[in-house]
């Protein structure tokens, strides 16, 4: 039966939608049931969603690879627990996590949010330092840390040992955006970000000023110094960088070169810091690369993967480290790594993961990406010329019209849906991630209904 009148009034007024409030909601359109890049809606449209469900439909709906793998996993087990017991569909894609990665990641955490993901990246920087410390104090071995004599600054082995134990902050940029959990919240942007008034309760960070440069061929030796005096000042407090690789998704829909993660590896390593690349929205193909980081070729020290990682059927993320952050943590007091979603390794989730990165790679998804930012880039080009529009950019899967006001959500909806698609802008933005799948006419329906909005707004 379709969603009711009655039913739509119950959720207006007692159920919260993301980034909502309860006595002034924002509108909720009924979706019935959803195929290939449609969503049909209880009001009788069907329209093209362009947002893959917040980037992470890749296939689709109602993928028929897709829908076999959670059948025939249904049929064998929902779920269990992964405390103490393990399952097939968990190794196996652990397995291809581990393929499909940097040679460096080789040890997986399987968490069941992207913003879980970034928790546990940071608990295990945290504790990586810590176990190091407290291994080496109690005559374990010093592999990896500084050699006596090799101090940079004329310091002492054990009194950078002893610094090691205050590696507890996170460097990062503004405008990122890395989750709404409490960890994540505090690496997100503590002034320009929408946590902003929770700043007085989290733990507080460092952070250096947004990237700029959107080419390496622009690039200057200036656009990393602030970046390399905050480490430079504060590398023995520091346990790791955190950034979103080539693109600041909910922070503003930001791209910049691959240059600046060049840089950063560089940096990293010249001050003893661990690097963390949060590619739960730029990866699995969305910007071009399999990985943002292979466009730059380089590689994290601990990676965190969500969004696409289902194909959009389940939540699932995955945090990925390298061996010798696993051992370390290992090696002191127990090594346990403390953290234990109940969900973890859900075998449903695995299964369609499984599925979905195999569609994935046996697809010619780098010429599909390359055709929708070709195509991206060459329908949406006009707005350049609307005096409401600041900004016109294209990466991979990804368009973006940055516009100089924040747009009246609630009537841009509503033309949305009567142009036939679905988009949901925030902000001063509207922007694109569709499906890899969309036709071109598809996509053409979708950037020409961005068009007229902008120009309508305009």
């Amino acid at each position: 039966m379709p969603i009711s009148s009655s039913q739509l009034a119950f959720d207006s007024r007692h159920i919260w939608h993301p980034y909502t409030n309860l006595q002034n909601p924002t509108p909720v359109l009924g979706v019935e049931s959803a195929d290939g890049v449609y969503l049909n809606l209880s009001s009788g449209e069907r329209v093209i969603d362009g947002m893959a469900s917040w980037w992470s439909a890749i296939h689709g709906y109602n993928h028929p690879v897709l829908n076999e793998a959670v059948k025939l996993q249904l049929e064998k087990m929902s779920h269990v627990m992964f405390g103490g017991l393990t399952h097939q569909p968990a190794i196996e894609l652990c397995e291809k996590l581990i393929e499909i990665t940097a040679p460096n990641l080789q040890c997986v955490f399987l968490a069941d949010s992207g913003s879980v993901s970034v928790e546990v990246a940071l608990k295990m920087a945290i504790q990586y330092w810590y176990s190091k410390e407290g291994y080496s104090k109690e005559g374990g071995s010093k592999e990896g840390c500084l050699k006596k004599g090799n101090a940079k600054d004329g310091h002492s082995q054990n009194e950078y040992l002893k610094r090691d134990s205050q590696k507890s902050k996170f460097l990062t940029f503004k405008n990122g955006y890395h989750g709404d959990t409490f960890g994540a919240m505090s690496v997100c942007d503590p002034e320009n970000g929408m946590h902003s008034m929770f700043a007085g309760v989290l733990p507080q960070h460092l952070f250096v000023s947004a990237p700029t440069c959107l080419s390496d061929a622009d690039w200057k030796p200036e656009y990393i110094h602030e970046f390399k005096s905050i480490l430079e000042d504060n590398h023995n407090e520091i346990a790791a960088v955190i950034i979103e690789p080539l693109v600041q998704g909910a922070g503003g829909m930001r791209f910049y070169c691959a240059e600046y993660l060049r840089q950063i590896r560089k940096l990293c390593d010249e001050f003893n810091v661990l690097l963390i690349f949060d590619e739960i929205a730029t990866g699995l193909a969305r910007t071009g690369s399999f990985f943002a980081y292979e466009e730059a070729k380089v590689v994290p020290d601990i990676l965190c993967l969500g969004k696409a990682l289902t194909g959009g059927y389940m939540s699932l993320a995955a945090t990925l480290t390298s061996r010798k952050i696993a051992d370390t943590i290992s090696a002191y007091q127990g090594g346990n790594l403390m953290h234990g979603p109940t969900f973890m390794a859900n075998p449903l989730a695995c299964s369609v993961a499984i599925a979905s990165l195999n569609l994935l790679l046996e697809s010619d998804w780098k010429t599909k990406i390359a055709d929708i930012e070709k195509q991206l880039i060459e329908e949406l080009k006009e707005c350049k010329a609307f005096e409401n529009v600041v900004d016109v950019r294209v990466k991979g899967a990804i368009g973006v019209i940055e516009l100089r006001e924040p747009v009246d959500m609630e009537r841009v909806q509503t033309k949305f849906i009567e142009l036939g698609v679905w988009l949901r802008p925030f902000g001063k933005l509207l922007y694109i991630m569709p499906p890899y799948i969309i036709e071109p006419n598809e996509l053409t329906q979708l950037t020409s209904s961005m068009v007229q909005v902008a120009k309508e707004i305009c």
